[in-house]
């Protein structure tokens, strides 16, 4: 009985200990498969497709080196908002910039600039009888997709990808240091210019803006509804909570195209949209954000800019109340919308066309 539980004991052993080899040699040779992929190495790469077949997956290898395309709304990364950086899958060479992703209809990850201006070439594409451009690793040469001119501002392209030829890195987590120190530079502030979506729309575009909400602050009610602010009755004002990077761009700054961006000269009046809850107001939480928005109005009607006075309030903030999920990022999402189309986009191209140096790359 001994020798049989000895004798079985061995045998668990040997099962156990070749389990662990071939789990390693399997890490081993999907760590080693690729010896052409590199984050670093920039150098042009001339290998035979021969060769690419025996290292990469087959399906990888069909679209990037065949040039198939993956079905679309099928693909890990056509619907992803994560920050990071992409690489070809390929070569490992740096592509595009996840602040140059944007949502589209296609059914395919889309971007609208590239990283650097080398790391993509282009070729004619005239197959199944249509004129298209192909996209192309400049490292590699292989298939990423094809590149459309119906993409949003500011460069009007559409990198239409697979995301199979795309590998993607998360940005880095930050330290416990890092992160204390990067908390000392984020702030908010509270501002209202009229109806919020049109606030939202523009501070969006701004360099430095790290978010954008819109909602209510002021008045006596708490957590208004939208339709009990319209009313007027509430005391509460349409705002958007504004959260920036102070590294990267000042209150005053932001402050300066707050004012010059809406007509801070009209009571309780934006256009068509007249009531409190459409006045011009800064919630200032402290002394700091009061003095800044009242020297900023003060040189502002020392050199004339506006014919008539400034009746922009200034209140000192105490809640902001979130509005419901379709009054946020409301410009992107309805941009085919009457009032996207006549109300908003002019206050879009003349900000984009005075404040080109605030806009984010």
């Amino acid at each position: 009985m001994k020798l049989k539980l000895i004798y079985l004991l061995i045998i668990a052993l040997v099962f156990i200990n070749c389990v662990k080899k071939t789990s390693q040699n399997i890490y081993m040779n999907d760590s080693k498969e690729n010896i052409h992929y590199s984050r670093t190495d920039t150098a042009k790469l001339n290998v035979s497709n021969e060769d690419w077949k025996k290292i990469l997956p087959n399906d990888l290898y069909k679209v990037a080196r065949e040039a198939d395309t993956e079905r679309p709304f099928t693909g890990k990364y056509n619907n992803t908002d994560e920050k990071g950086t992409y690489y070809c899958a390929v070569c490992g060479n740096k592509l595009f910039k996840s602040d140059a992703k944007f949502a589209s209809t296609c059914g395919w990850p889309s971007f609208f600039e590239q990283e650097n201006k080398e790391s993509i070439t282009f070729k004619q594409d005239l197959s199944y009888g249509m004129q298209r451009v192909e996209t192309l690793c400049s490292r590699c040469d292989s298939h990423l997709g094809h590149l459309f001119n119906d993409g949003p501002d500011p460069t009007g392209k559409r990198y239409c990808m697979n995301s199979i030829s795309l590998d993607f890195e998360p940005d880095s987590k930050l330290t416990t240091n890092t992160v204390e120190e990067e908390k000392q530079t984020i702030d908010f502030i509270v501002l209202g210019a009229g109806c919020y979506w049109c606030v939202e729309a523009i501070f969006q575009n701004v360099e430095g803006v790290i978010s954008v909400q819109s909602g209510f602050a002021g008045g006596k009610v708490k957590n208004p509804s939208y339709y009990e602010v319209t009313t007027g009755n509430t005391g509460a004002a349409e705002v958007i909570y504004l959260t920036y990077n102070k590294n990267v761009i000042s209150i005053d700054e932001l402050l300066l195209i707050f004012f010059s961006t809406h007509d801070p000269t009209t009571l309780n009046k934006q256009g068509a949209d007249a009531g409190t809850q459409y006045r011009s107001v800064v919630f200032y939480k402290n002394e700091n954000e009061k003095n800044s928005a009242e020297k900023i109005i003060q040189e502002l009607t020392t050199k004339k800019v506006f014919e008539n006075k400034i009746v922009t309030t200034l209140e000192k903030f105490e809640e902001f109340y979130k509005a419901d999920a379709e009054h946020q990022n409301y410009y992107n999402n309805n941009k085919n919308s009457s009032y996207c189309y006549f109300v908003i986009n002019p206050k879009l191209e003349k900000f984009k066309k005075e404040f080109k140096k605030y806009l984010k790359k």
